[in-house]
């Protein structure tokens, strides 16, 4: 499989969407990848449809030059996750690495506060088109 034996972090927080957080957790499992669920805290959350995760561990718990990738699924979470310091600085060690940072719907709002995507392409929901080109996207 492609990514047997690749770290990659998805990271979680309370109202994150839950198809996309699901289904890209199966699809990187599918390909043999090791997920990590990470959060600002280690609490159960719920998404907005009400299904439920639990961060393995703190962002602050994870050595980024141990991870291939991250990825910010959408729903309200990124709203949230964009005000810990320490899931913002995660994001841009991996970015900075040149690792993979996915960004589904409105996952990019965490990636404009953790400012990679001035001269970067960038996709994102229509509700935070203006913020990802006012951060510099295009």
């Amino acid at each position: 499989m492609k990514l047997r034996g690749k770290k990659i972090v998805v990271l979680v927080a309370e109202g994150f969407e839950d198809l996309e957080y699901w289904v890209t957790v199966m699809r990187l499992r599918e390909e043999e990848a090791e997920v990590i669920f990470a959060g600002p805290s280690m609490e159960l959350v719920s998404g907005k449809n009400f299904l439920e995760a639990r961060p393995d561990v703190t962002a602050d718990e994870i050595d980024p030059s141990d991870v291939e990738g991250i990825v910010i699924p959408g729903g309200w979470a990124p709203d949230k996750l964009r005000r810990y310091p320490q899931i913002t600085n995660l994001v841009k060690v991996v970015h900075e690495r040149g690792q993979t940072v996915g960004l589904i719907c409105h996952g990019g709002l965490v990636a404009i506060s953790a400012s990679i995507v001035d001269g970067a392409r960038a996709t994102g929901s229509p509700g935070i088109r203006d913020d990802l080109v006012n951060a510099g996207a295009t």
